[in-house]
C-alpha cells in the first residue's frame, strides 16, 4: 500500500510543468540577491559602529588621563608624552589633539605640533556628548577612520576647549569585511541551491505530510476509541508481554497502565483469564464466557470475557486481544428484576389474603372482648381473653402493614431540608436509645441544599432505620449519623451502628417481606422503607460485618434536579 502510494507520488511530480520550477527560481533569485545586498550592508554598519565605539574609548581613556594628570599639574610636555604612548597601542595611525582654531596642540608624532589639523571640518557643530567621525584617505595603504570630539581641558594653560582626533588603521577592517562578504555571497548561493532543491521536494513533502497527517489521525481516533470503550481491552504480543491496556481494564483489574504495560501476560492477567490464554494457544480459535474472577484476596468479580487471536494479511500471528466487562451491575439489575417481580405477585397475593383475614379478625376481638368482659371475676379467664385481644391486635398491625406495603405508595412532595427531619426522629428515639446506653453521634453541615420529599414518608424511614440500628445494639454502642452530598449531586443520609451486624448470606434477603432476624419482627420494616425510597426516585444501599455493626446509606436527589425532571416530563 505504502509502495503504491509513492509511486503515485512519482508520477505526479514527474508530469509536473518545467514552467512551475522555472517561475521558482526566478522568484527565489531576488530574494537572494536582496538578502545578500542587506546582509553586507549590515556588516558595513556594524563595521562602521565598531570603529566609532573604539575611537570614543580612546578618547575617555585620553581625557581621563589627562584629568589624572590635572590634579598632578602636567603641562604639555606630559600632555604630550600620554599622546605618543597612547599612540602606540596596535590600530592607531595617530592621535592629535588641537585648539579650537585647529592648531595642533600635542600630537603623537611631535614634528607636527604647531601645524593645522582638521581644518577642513566644521568644528562648531562638534559636541563634547557625541563624537563624530569620517573617512581620510591614505596612499600609503588602508584609508583612515578618524574619530573626534570637543573636550574642557583639565591642563591649566591650554586653552578653554580642545578637540581631540583619533586615527584608527581601517586595514584588517576592510580585509574582515571582504572576507565576510564573500562569506555572504558564498552563503547566499547556498541558500539558493538549497531553495532551488527545497521547491524540487516540494511537492513529495507535500504528499508525505498528507499521508502522515491521514495516518495520524487515523491512529488518534483507534487509540481514543481503544481508551474510552466501555469494555475492557488487554493485547499480548507473540513474546506474552502486554502492549495495550485500556482505562476500563484499569478500573476491573484494578491495575495501572504504567503498571501492566511490558510484563508478562502471567502476571497481569486473573487466573481465570490465563486458562482462557492456554485455550487460544491450543487453537480453540474465538472464546466467549462468563467467568468469576478474583481480583483480589476476597474480591470476586463476574465477567464476561472474549478472547481471541491476532494475525495479519498473511495469517502470521500477532498476539491475543482479550475483551472483558464488568456483569456486576447487570447481574443486580436482573435481581432486581427478578425481585421486583416476585414482590409485586407476592404484594396482589398479600392484599387479597389481607382483606380476607381482617373481617374474621374483628369478629375473633369482638367475640374476646366479650368474654374478658363477661368472666371479669375470673382471672384465668380474663387473662386468656386479654392475651387472645393483644394477638388479635399484633395480628391486625401486620394485616395494616401487608396492606399499605402492596398498595401503590402515594407521596406528596415538597421541598424540604434534610437536618430538621434527620434530628427530629432522632429526638422520638432518644430516650429508648438512652435506655439501652447507646450514644448518639451527629454530623449535620449547615449548607446541605434541600430535596424533594414526603416529609412524613422519609421520617418513617428515618425512624425504622433508627429503631433496626438500636435494637441490633443490645449492650450498648453508637449510633451515628450523618448528612452530606455526593459528587453525583444527591443528598446522603448515613446511618451506622456498632451492633451485631447482618451475616453475609442474609444481605441479599433484608429488603424482601417477612424476611427477619427479630423474635418478634414482622419483616416488613425494611420492604417498606425501601419501597418509600425507590417512590423518591432514591437510592438505599446496606454494608454490614457481622460482629462489628451496619451502615445504612440512603441517597436523594436534591430539589432543583428533582424540579427539572418534573419540567421535562409535563
Amino acid at each position: 500500500m505504502i509502495d503504491r502510494r509513492i509511486s503515485t507520488v512519482h508520477k505526479f511530480w514527474v508530469a509536473v510543468p518545467p514552467w512551475v520550477i522555472i517561475g521558482a527560481v526566478v522568484i527565489l533569485v531576488p530574494i537572494f540577491i536582496l538578502m545578500t545586498i542587506q546582509n553586507i550592508n549590515k556588516q558595513k554598519e556594524f563595521t562602521t559602529r565598531l570603529l566609532i565605539e573604539k575611537g570614543e574609548v580612546l578618547i575617555r581613556s585620553f581625557e581621563a588621563g589627562a584629568r589624572t594628570g590635572a590634579g598632578m599639574r602636567w603641562g604639555r610636555f606630559q600632555l604630550q608624552k600620554l599622546l605618543i604612548e597612547t599612540a602606540q597601542q596596535p590600530g592607531i595611525d595617530y592621535f592629535v589633539v588641537t585648539d579650537t582654531k585647529g592648531t595642533i596642540l600635542a600630537d603623537s608624532d611631535p614634528s607636527m605640533v604647531a601645524e593645522s589639523h582638521g581644518t577642513d571640518l566644521d568644528l562648531s557643530n562638534v559636541s563634547a556628548s557625541q563624537a563624530a567621525w569620517r573617512q581620510v584617505p591614505n596612499t600609503e595603504g588602508a584609508d583612515t577612520f578618524e574619530v573626534y570630539r570637543f573636550l574642557r581641558p583639565p591642563v591649566s594653560g591650554l586653552g578653554t576647549g580642545w578637540f581631540v582626533f583619533v586615527g584608527l588603521d581601517m586595514g584588517p577592517i576592510i580585509k574582515a569585511r571582504d572576507e565576510d562578504t564573500r562569506h555572504a555571497i558564498l552563503m547566499a548561493l547556498t541558500f539558493l541551491l538549497i531553495g532551488f532543491a527545497g521547491i524540487v521536494s516540494l511537492f513529495l513533502a507535500q504528499s508525505y505530510r498528507s499521508a502522515r497527517t491521514s495516518l495520524s489521525r487515523m491512529k488518534a481516533f483507534s487509540d481514543s476509541l481503544v481508551e474510552n470503550m466501555p469494555m475492557g481491552l488487554v493485547a499480548i504480543d507473540q513474546e506474552d508481554r502486554v502492549i495495550a491496556f485500556n482505562q476500563t481494564a484499569e478500573s476491573i483489574l484494578r491495575r495501572s497502565t504504567n503498571d501492566a504495560l511490558g510484563k508478562k501476560a502471567e502476571d497481569v492477567l486473573p487466573d481465570t483469564c490465563r486458562k482462557l490464554l492456554r485455550d487460544l494457544e491450543a487453537g480453540s480459535g474465538i472464546l466467549q464466557k462468563e467467568v468469576e474472577c478474583f481480583i483480589e484476596k476476597d474480591t470476586i468479580i463476574p465477567l464476561e470475557v472474549i478472547a481471541a487471536s491476532l494475525k495479519d494479511q498473511e495469517e502470521g500471528f500477532l498476539g491475543y486481544v482479550f475483551l472483558f466487562r464488568d456483569m456486576t451491575e447487570i447481574r443486580h439489575l436482573k435481581r432486581e428484576i427478578e425481585r421486583s417481580q416476585r414482590l409485586a405477585s407476592l404484594g396482589s397475593l398479600a392484599a387479597g389474603v389481607a382483606h380476607e383475614i381482617r373481617n374474621p379478625l374483628s369478629s375473633i376481638k369482638g367475640f374476646a372482648t366479650y368474654f374478658r368482659e363477661r368472666y371479669r371475676e375470673n382471672p384465668e379467664d380474663r387473662k386468656t381473653a386479654d392475651i387472645m385481644v393483644q394477638e388479635v391486635e399484633r395480628l391486625n398491625r401486620v394485616i395494616g402493614q401487608l396492606l399499605e406495603y402492596s398498595r401503590p405508595l402515594e407521596i406528596k412532595l415538597e421541598s424540604r431540608p434534610m437536618e430538621p427531619l434527620v434530628l427530629h426522629a432522632l429526638k422520638v428515639v432518644e430516650g429508648q436509645a438512652r435506655d439501652s446506653g447507646i450514644a448518639v453521634q451527629t454530623d449535620l453541615p449547615p449548607q446541605v441544599p434541600e430535596v424533594m420529599i414526603d416529609p412524613d414518608k422519609i421520617e418513617q424511614v428515618l425512624l425504622n432505620l433508627y429503631l433496626n440500628a438500636i435494637g441490633a445494639m443490645k449492650k450498648g454502642g453508637i449510633l451515628s449519623v450523618s448528612l452530606g452530598r455526593d459528587p453525583d449531586r444527591r443528598i446522603r443520609v448515613v446511618i451506622s451502628d456498632t451492633g451485631a451486624g447482618i451475616r453475609k448470606e442474609d444481605l441479599p434477603r433484608i429488603f424482601d417481606p417477612y424476611f427477619t432476624t427479630k423474635p418478634a419482627g414482622t419483616g416488613l420494616g425494611l420492604a417498606i422503607v425501601h419501597k418509600i425510597v425507590e417512590a423518591h426516585d432514591g437510592e438505599i444501599r446496606v454494608e454490614s460485618e457481622p460482629g462489628k455493626g451496619t451502615t445504612v446509606s440512603v441517597s436523594l436527589p436534591v430539589a432543583e434536579e428533582n424540579a427539572d425532571e418534573r419540567g421535562q416530563t409535563s
